[in-house]
């Protein structure tokens, strides 16, 4: 809670700190913070794409890709988020509690931690390729003069769901993930 508290103490710009904060904390964040941002907007992108590309879709071809790399994307990470918070991130709170791993019911399922892990950091390659294709699609979010206020509301928030998803991928690939495999390791070790 204290921690909690702290985050709507920072000021804007600043972050928090994130490699302090034990692994089981850092995924209930991600959840919180991250999933639950990814679950609100990905149906006003999708709508927003939908509605931009069926009104401007002929005089601007690259929406109509940009809508189908954003039905890509919701699909991806409907799916990526369920696997992390159905399997991952609890047994990376079973090693935190460093219970005895092949009691538990994900001792077994994948041998190591680092197996999940590594199919993580490739459906986020995956979708930050599509994001790369959508910002250079755009001309990194560059609007025609004629773009009408959807239109700049898709750019708006394709760019914001880009920036979340990089912290997002960010906290998850280089600070909870080395973090569950350390935890792991001397687990194995005692």
């Amino acid at each position: 809670e204290e921690e909690l508290a702290m985050i709507d103490q920072l000021g804007k710009g600043k972050h928090p700190p994130y490699l302090e904060w034990k692994p089981d904390f850092l995924a209930d964040y991600i959840v919180n913070t991250h999933h639950h941002y990814v679950r609100n907007r990905l149906p006003e992108l999708k709508a927003l794409s939908q509605k931009v590309a069926f009104k401007h879709g002929e005089g601007h071809p690259e929406l109509i890709l940009i809508k189908e790399l954003v039905e890509l994307i919701d699909t991806e990470m409907q799916s990526h988020m369920v696997k992390e918070e159905k399997v991952l991130f609890p047994y990376v709170k079973a090693l935190v509690l460093n219970k005895d791993l092949d009691q538990t019911q994900f001792g077994c399922q994948f041998g190591t931690v680092q197996n999940p892990i590594n199919m993580m950091e490739m459906e986020h390659e995956v979708v930050g390729e599509h994001l790369l294709k959508i910002r250079n699609l755009t001309k990194n979010y560059s609007l025609p003069e004629s773009a009408c206020k959807s239109y700049q509301l898709l750019y708006a928030v394709l760019e914001e769901f880009e920036e979340d998803l990089h912290l997002h991928v960010h906290l998850e690939n280089n600070i909870l993930f080395p973090k569950a495999l350390f935890l792991e390791k001397n687990i194995a070790q005692n």
